[in-house]
């Protein structure tokens, strides 16, 4: 397997049937899981930057000279929308000084909003997915990672702060 294809896959991940966009949504929770426990939110943070730029590269070569801009295999755009929705856990654990497990809930959270926008595709999402080309297959997962992102805190702020569990 050549570099681009490994990245834009997610070590093969995006061959996994069916659903792939999910399966690689899953597999980029303990993937940050490990990012957050070597380095915390920072170097999640880096992992998110890192896996937009590399995975805008691999997929443009992946899909150069093809009819289909976005193939379902194509999956490092999960991953890096993935890590956005869940870097408000990441965060939210290093500042109380918790292990990150004992914020499940910010797990669980994380992983259905961010496939909630990104298979609903609502407003700028819908309008970064229509952009075509390597830009726009990972922009669109990167908006809906902001809005799952967003969720998240608010769902946070509900339950620790509203409610105080």
């Amino acid at each position: 397997m050549r570099a681009a294809q490994l990245i834009a896959t997610f070590g093969g991940v995006g061959y996994l049937r069916p659903a792939p966009g999910t399966w690689g949504s899953l597999a980029a929770l303990p993937a940050a899981a490990l990012l957050h426990l070597i380095g915390g939110p920072v170097l999640l943070g880096l992992g998110i930057v890192a896996s937009f730029a590399l995975g805008w590269w691999a997929t443009a070569l992946e899909t150069k000279g093809k009819d289909d801009h976005d193939p379902s295999e194509i999956v490092i755009d999960e991953v890096a929308g993935q890590w956005l929705a869940f870097l408000p856990v990441s965060i939210g654990a290093a500042h109380a000084g918790a292990a990150l497990w004992a914020l499940w809930p910010g797990f669980v959270t994380a992983f259905l909003l961010f496939r909630l926008f990104d298979i609903w595709k609502p407003g700028p999402v819908g309008w970064a997915d229509r952009q075509g080309g390597a830009f726009g297959v990972m922009l669109d997962d990167v908006i809906a990672g902001l809005f799952a992102a967003l969720g998240v805190m608010f769902f946070a702020w509900l339950s620790h702060g509203v409610l105080g569990l």
